[in-house]
């Protein structure tokens, strides 16, 4: 059976087409329309579909995958199998959420740490017996280089390329980059050395945007074995929401 799974942000939208756990398509929209709806049902024929939006204006996507598809709109409720522990689960975002599904659906008979580096840093623990107490949010990387900046009188707005390493602070650019790099580096590993106490052979799963920048500086590090790298893990929790 395939499955359409349907991540909507703040400035675009991402689409996967499942047959089983497998992805047989993917793609990223600007702008996710009507059209583009009927072309991805037109090729690939889903008997399901899902929705996971942080912009309630998706009326008109719902009513036509209603009418082509058996459709459901993400939330918190949908548990798979997990039992959600967080004290307020209508205030825990979306992502975090579908994040969660998606490690146990890969992972089932693991702990995992879900670290997902977007605009913010979250990390979610699910634990072995399959519960989820929570986790943290972190300024992420572009924050903390605005936040130098505008909360200083003459520290700079730093323009950071994911494609250089990270250097000595030997002047005052490359400082504030080690400072916050590093800083962000150190402070993964910490709550990884954190819940690996917790959980024995706990997995580590990086997802969003600067997923590839931390992977890649993560690989020196004495945790580097149970690091594991998926884009695709938000995308995989909806469609682990909506399976048999």
């Amino acid at each position: 059976m395939r499955r359409l799974s349907i991540d909507i942000g703040n400035s675009s939208a991402k689409v996967a087409v499942f047959a089983n756990k497998e992805i047989v398509h993917h793609q990223r929209f600007n702008k996710l329309g009507i059209i583009d709806l009927a072309q991805l049902i037109e090729k690939f024929s889903p008997a399901k579909s899902i929705i996971s939006s942080v912009n309630q204006e998706i009326g008109q996507l719902e009513i036509y995958l209603k009418k082509h598809t058996e459709y459901t709109r993400f939330s918190t409720l949908l548990t798979n199998g997990v039992q959600n522990r967080y004290k307020t689960p209508l205030t825990l975002g979306l992502d975090r959420w579908a994040a969660v599904l998606g490690a146990n659906g890969l992972y089932p008979e693991s702990a995992s740490l879900v670290v997902d580096a977007g605009t913010c840093i979250t990390y979610d623990v699910l634990s072995r017996s399959k519960e989820y107490f929570g986790g943290s949010i972190s300024p992420g990387i572009k924050m903390r280089f605005r936040a130098v900046h505008e909360y200083t009188g003459r520290l700079p707005l730093i323009e950071w390329d994911e494609r250089e390493d990270i250097t000595e602070g030997t002047d005052t650019l490359s400082a504030i980059k080690n400072g916050v790099l590093q800083g962000i580096i150190n402070e993964i590993e910490g709550f990884i050395a954190l819940n690996n106490k917790k959980e024995s052979a706990l997995r580590v799963i990086l997802t969003g945007g600067d997923a590839n920048f931390l992977y890649k500086q993560l690989q020196n590090s004495i945790f580097a074995p149970q690091i594991i790298k998926d884009p695709y893990l938000v995308l995989k929790g909806l469609n682990e929401a909506i399976a048999d």
